[in-house]
């Protein structure tokens, strides 16, 4: 066997199964505002630690940096819902991983349509008709234009 072609680590770390992209993704997704929190315009910040089990389940989470408002068990809640992926290593070691995570809290800014100004509005109809003599009766021509200002 190749040195070059052999992974030379004696621990390998947890991976969650899509990257770092899905990762952020499955947090945005799974966050619930908590309503206290919408009803005193708290945002910022939550700080966890939390240890991932050699199975890949989150064990021991920790909130290092509190934001409160329900904003703390909300975290905590997310946390303890990922699933990682702990490659074997040699010797089938069962280790304890530690990771922290921030998980941002902001306030989702509605879009506002923009404001229609109620008035008087005023149509113009335009009916063109051509009235040959040379052109069959059953075959007419006619243009009609609306024109709506507002």
């Amino acid at each position: 066997m190749d040195k070059g072609s052999r992974d030379n680590r004696f621990v390998r770390k947890p991976i969650y199964p899509g990257g770092d992209k899905a990762y952020k993704a499955f947090i945005s997704e799974n966050l619930n505002y908590p309503d206290e929190a919408k009803k005193n315009n708290i945002e910022g910040q939550v700080r966890l630690k939390y240890g991932i089990s050699y199975k890949g389940e989150v064990t021991e989470v920790k909130v290092l940096h509190s934001l409160g408002y329900g904003c703390d068990e909300e975290a905590i809640r997310i946390v303890k819902l990922l699933k990682f992926d702990v490659p074997k290593g040699p010797r089938k070691l069962r280790v304890l991983f530690h990771k922290t995570v921030r998980i941002n809290f902001k306030m989702q800014v509605k879009k506002t349509e923009p404001i229609k100004k109620k008035g008087p509005s005023i149509s113009y109809n335009y009916i063109a008709k051509s009235t040959s003599k040379e052109q069959d009766k059953t075959s007419k021509q006619a243009y009609q234009y609306k024109i709506t200002l507002r």
